[in-house]
């Protein structure tokens, strides 16, 4: 009982702010009767989560947009029946539900409308949703029998549609798996937990009903996830491509008129890379905000993308462990490009030192959150270091004086080299200002005299050429002497995963 009314207190402290951000993004407008009874059925028999979500956004506008892909598009209304035939295929052809075993249910997808409609039909049972990484290799997940269904015959099933799920199903989002074999992380957040975060979005970035929204990373992962999740909730169209490509990515601004495009760190590299001609020649001038996560953003990247595209960016920080933790705007970035910002309403994020204690500005410790968000613990068991209700986030970092972090680094990428302690990602953020690198990464490298030294890996930009003299005198201009990397390796590409996270445990690999 305790729980209930704390919950119920959370959203009503939540309720003014967030009626007024919804009714700014077009979420909130009166009704015809028929469909706001549609819409109060939907919300009570599925709740909060994407299904309920694409419900309601229906009811309200059944011709809007929902999903724009290169099968062409899908309405709400649409979308929502496909969903509730392929949730009927399931329980009634295949037995699956939310209430019994066979309860869990695995998405392996790129970025197109299959993946919605397994996530909507999984919401719509109530079963347990496995995101699944499409690097994996089939041997390691086992191939599918001959004669599987699909989501197109399922979607033609007549078996009578399933009723709502008894309890909400969890997600389980696999973490990025870039040092170690990925792990699943499993949360049910709250209505109380979504409220502020969603709330903060839409302030600050002010997405609206009906307006496209491009989403550039694999859904299957949280940044891409929860804007998609976003976009359901609202009435925005999602346009979706299979695979990454920037051109390709300002064509859809253009031809869609699309208002927000949502990227990683790197994918905005990859669109800055294009010659500024081709650029030009695509209409972008829609666009009102452009979110980063994934991976820290260099700030000469920041300023760039900012000095090219407007003051348009927005540069989102979280882990698939405890959520979104922090947004910084476009003031910010222009104030003080490193920053990840400040974190949302109903989120409290401290830097914290060994022993618990907070730290005051500009001294870097230990970056902890505290929210709905935090997920409820690994699927194998285990979970994060949590101190005082807060979780480790596994960055090290510090404040500035206005509240902003700042991130220096994965507590567990710093080395000690001649006694001094360095971070790789300040090196990173060095390398990513050179004109003619495309990419870099760094990493730290036992060492026989200093205990541990940093190796940089570079890729040039286009047909540049670039030497490690060259470049070893442009970080010597702007980082202290122990912290330049002893060697620069070139290379063609630098192996991240479909996240844009830098594969590490790769680069070591390759000596």
């Amino acid at each position: 009982m305790n729980e209930r009314l704390a919950e119920a207190r959370a959203v009503a402290g939540m309720a003014l702010p967030a009626l007024r951000a919804l009714a700014g993004a077009g979420a909130l407008k009166p009704l015809p009767p028929r469909r706001a009874l549609q819409a109060a059925r939907a919300a009570r028999a599925l709740g909060l989560g994407a299904a309920g979500g694409c419900a309601v956004s229906a009811a309200r506008d059944p011709d809007g947009l929902a999903v724009i892909d290169e099968r062409g598009t899908l309405t709400f209304a649409e979308l929502d029946a496909r969903a509730e035939r392929i949730a009927a295929g399931l329980r009634g052809e295949l037995g699956v539900t939310g209430s019994r075993p066979p309860r869990d249910l695995a998405v392996m997808c790129r970025n197109h409308r299959g993946f919605v409609e397994a996530m909507l039909t999984a919401s719509r049972l109530g079963a347990d949703l496995l995101l699944l990484n499409t690097d994996f290799p089939g041997p390691q997940l086992g191939e599918p029998p001959a004669g599987a269904a699909t989501l197109d015959a399922l979607a033609a099933s007549r078996a009578p549609t399933p009723p709502a799920p008894p309890t909400p199903g969890s997600l389980v989002i696999l973490s990025s798996g870039t040092t170690g074999a990925p792990k699943g992380a499993a949360r049910e957040p709250s209505a109380s937990a979504t409220l502020g975060p969603l709330t903060s979005l839409l302030e600050q970035m002010t997405p609206h009903a009906r307006d496209p929204i491009v989403i550039g990373p694999p859904i299957f992962h949280g940044f891409g996830l929860a804007f998609l999740g976003l976009a359901l909730f609202i009435g925005a169209p999602v346009v979706l491509c299979r695979r990454f490509d920037p051109l390709a990515a300002l064509e859809a601004v253009a031809t869609h008129r699309a208002t927000h495009l949502v990227g990683v760190p790197v994918m905005l590299q990859r669109i800055l890379a294009l010659p500024p001609d081709e650029r030009a020649r695509h209409d972008t001038s829609t666009l009102r905000a452009v979110g980063s996560a994934g991976a820290p953003l260099a700030p000469d990247v920041a300023t760039a993308f900012m000095d090219a595209f407007g003051d348009v960016l927005f540069n989102l920080y979280g882990s698939t462990e405890v959520g979104f933790a922090s947004l910084a705007g476009p003031a910010d970035l222009r104030a003080a490009p490193g920053t990840v910002g400040r974190p949302p309403r109903g989120t409290t994020m401290k830097v914290l030192d060994v022993g618990g204690r907070e730290l005051p500005p500009g001294v870097t410790g230990r970056v902890f959150v505290g929210s709905g968000l935090v997920f409820d613990g690994y699927t194998a068991g285990g979970s994060r270091e949590v101190v005082n209700g807060l979780m480790s986030i596994g960055d090290v970092g510090h404040m500035d004086a206005a509240g902003r972090l700042f991130v220096d680094g994965r507590d567990d990428d710093m080395i000690l080299s001649g006694g001094e302690n360095v971070y790789p990602q300040e090196v990173e953020d060095a390398l990513a200002g050179h004109p003619q690198l495309a990419d870099a990464a760094v990493i730290g490298v036992e060492d026989p005299d200093f205990g541990q030294r940093l190796r940089a890996f570079v890729v040039p930009q286009g047909d540049e050429t670039v030497t490690e003299a060259a470049l070893a005198d442009y970080l010597r201009e702007r980082l202290a002497r122990y912290k330049l990397p002893r060697e620069i390796v070139v290379l063609d590409e630098i192996p991240r995963n479909p996240t844009g996270k830098v594969l590490k445990r790769r680069l070591r690999e390759s000596g």
